[in-house]
């Protein structure tokens, strides 16, 4: 039978270990951590009962992921809980831009700036699954639709600031701005249309839901299935040198290029060690979860309705807000991600009291205290919120690396979403996850496609390795 090892048990590495398993793969996972999970773990943060996400936590593209899809994770316990309203973007006007799965929905409360939504976004929404084939692979592969490809290609290519010249109204270029900037970088680049389209048509075909009981219901729900096909899981494992590691005919690692670089060391071609040590991270995260009493008292009471709220003001102030991000600098009013999962998920909440989660974009490797940036955007846009605070837990950028090393600098995304980067990462090549030594992998999300609890880079990462086993008769 052949055997692999995979290094890491965030999404991506149970994904692939779930894939090689059921081709009949014997496999070992080992995780340096006391549990599985990576970026879907959940737990109680703040107060006993409370349940908060350590860090993914709203999933459109892990609801719409091609490969989870197949798994039936539904018979391991994995439910999907959907909020009213996928996302709100208050503005200190004190009305909102909302998101809502329904693209009718979402372009009636746009008023003038509705038809401009659906122009942008319908069919990416309806063909979202085709798109999805072709985007979730590596760039160079020839498209399953290529025409699809085609009217996307056009719009994704475009800085987010020449594709929110379409809307004419504060509040449409606002919503468009706050998904835009899950892109987690200057938004004036080429390129940074293509993450906001992708995350809204996502939203649009298969909403922005959370995991019932928090995202680690992913990764137990992988594991278990795992399990059924007789793969063995092992945390606490910290491994230094794969040399350490039982020998296997494959290595998968889930983690960032200069991990992975550090632990294959100079098995690897010089070709890939330099693009793995050229490879750049993307701006930190500062995140605050927060035990509140009751709910958030919002200006704009459907904001408490959404899931997601997104507050950084109109969308030239994200642009600029963004672009100091991006130059190292920290400003007065970050952009700030605030999840209400419990809206979506009631059982996470106790007695009243709720989990709230949210986090600023700050520079990369910030050392300062965010705390109170962060606080002040949520009162800016629902007074009294301070008040409300029953307990909180803060996460700087070095807290998130030193709980997930794959987090560096805090950055949350696995790498930055600029330059060439965007579209070839870790390095460019026809085969991505392939770290130029036979049989080793990289599955992490510093590969195609990117950022998300969807699974697709261990997939992907996993197709290959398979491809390799054929290939040399060990399959």
């Amino acid at each position: 039978m052949s055997t692999a090892v995979i290094v890491g048990s965030g999404p991506n590495g149970l994904a692939a270990a779930v894939h090689l398993a059921r081709q009949g793969v014997e496999v070992q996972v080992f995780e340096a951590a006391g549990e599985i999970g990576g970026g879907t773990r959940s737990g109680e943060l703040t107060l006993p009962g409370l349940i908060h996400d350590h860090c993914s936590a709203f999933h459109p593209m892990g609801a719409g992921s091609p490969y989870l899809a197949t798994l039936g994770l539904e018979k391991y316990g994995l439910r999907w809980r959907y909020p009213e309203i996928d996302c709100a973007h208050p503005l200190d006007e004190g009305d909102s831009g909302l998101l809502y799965r329904s693209v009718d929905a979402t372009v009636d409360g746009l008023a003038e700036d509705g038809p401009r939504w659906r122009l942008l976004l319908s069919d990416l929404a309806s063909g979202f699954d085709a798109l999805a084939s072709d985007l979730m692979r590596p760039v160079l592969n020839v498209p399953k639709h290529p025409l699809r490809l085609a009217t996307f290609g056009p719009r994704a290519l475009l800085p987010a600031t020449a594709s929110a010249r379409l809307f004419r109204t504060r509040k449409g270029r606002a919503l468009f701005g706050g998904v835009a900037a899950h892109a987690y970088t200057r938004l004036d680049r080429p390129a940074t249309s293509a993450v906001g389209l992708m995350i809204a048509a996502a939203g649009h075909r298969y909403g922005w839901p959370v995991a019932e009981g928090g995202s680690m219901s992913i990764a137990t729900a992988l594991a278990a299935q795992l399990a059924d096909h007789g793969g063995k899981i092992y945390t606490g494992v910290h491994v230094r040198n794969v040399k350490d590691l039982p020998q296997a005919d494959l290595l998968l690692l889930d983690v960032a290029p200069g991990l992975a670089l550090s632990l294959v060391g100079d098995q690897m071609p010089a070709r890939v060690a330099k693009a793995y040590g050229k490879f750049r991270h993307a701006p930190g995260a500062f995140k605050i979860d927060f035990a509140v009493n009751g709910p958030i008292p919002w200006t704009d009471p459907l904001c408490g309705r959404a899931g997601t709220v997104h507050l950084g003001g109109d969308f030239d102030e994200i642009v600029r807000s963004e672009r100091e991000i991006a130059s190292g600098r920290m400003p007065d009013r970050p952009f700030v991600l605030l999840g209400q999962q419990y809206v979506a998920d009631p059982a996470r909440s106790k007695e009243g009291v709720n989990p709230v989660y949210a986090y600023a974009h700050v520079p990369a490797g910030y050392t300062g205290d965010a705390t109170d940036a962060i606080i002040g955007q949520i009162e800016r846009f629902a007074p009294g919120f301070r008040d409300r605070i029953l307990a909180r837990t803060v996460a700087s950028p070095t807290d998130l690396a030193r709980d997930n090393p794959n987090q560096v600098g805090g950055d949350i995304i696995g790498g930055a979403n600029a330059g060439l980067q965007v579209v070839f990462r870790p390095r460019m090549s026809w085969n991505p996850y392939s770290l130029g030594v036979p049989g080793m992998y990289l599955c992490s999300a510093s590969t195609p496609p990117g950022a998300g609890a969807h699974g697709m880079c261990g997939f992907n990462a996993a197709q290959s390795a398979l491809r390799y086993l054929r290939k040399t008769g060990r399959l």
